[in-house]
């Protein structure tokens, strides 16, 4: 990631090219992560907001045309109270498609996934287990996750972070799979 404002707003690390390809890799095969890219619809652009009403699903060719603009993913790991926490994230890496409602409903689709009975049997993630943790500075993001029904739980001053916890119904909205040959 070679853009210092995403490494700001996503705490990341600079990482060489080797790293990055490293990263990739584990993060492929590793059991307590999971990651959805975020592809953009060439239209959306042009339009102030997503509103969510998608009705017209796109090919899987065309899905093979669509730009990867970022990417939301959830971390499985032990709290420090011993409970299995999930850890969520979203980033939308390109500026243009920031604040049109992308990562929002990125994070309901993942949700949607992780959490309903209808998703993977070995995945269903209690809701109450959800949790987010943003830098401090990071406002548009806190107003996504608290949008979302998350609360603050707790400041993180010496990683200048806030926590959030996962407050709400479990309602979200959910995807539509399209195969991909």
């Amino acid at each position: 990631m070679l853009s210092p404002e995403l490494r700001e707003l996503t705490a990341s690390e600079p990482l060489t090219a080797e790293e990055e390809h490293q990263m990739q890799v584990k993060w492929q095969t590793d059991d307590d992560k999971l990651t959805f890219i975020i592809l953009a619809r060439p239209h959306l652009l042009s339009r102030a907001t997503f509103d969510g009403n998608e009705n017209i699903l796109p090919s899987p060719k065309e899905i093979l045309t669509f730009r990867m603009i970022g990417d939301v993913n959830l971390f499985l790991k032990e709290s420090p109270e011993g409970c299995q926490e999930v850890e969520a994230e979203v980033m939308v890496a390109e500026p243009a498609y920031r604040r049109k409602g992308v990562a929002f409903n990125a994070l309901q689709i993942l949700f949607h996934y992780a959490t309903s009975p209808e998703g993977p049997p070995s995945l269903r993630i209690p809701t109450e287990r959800l949790i987010a943790r943003i830098g401090q500075a990071n406002s548009a993001s806190l107003r996504l996750f608290e949008k979302l029904s998350f609360r603050v739980t707790r400041q993180v001053p010496v990683f200048q972070e806030v926590e959030l916890r996962y407050m709400g119904d479990g309602q979200w909205t959910p995807g539509k799979c399209i195969a991909i040959d």
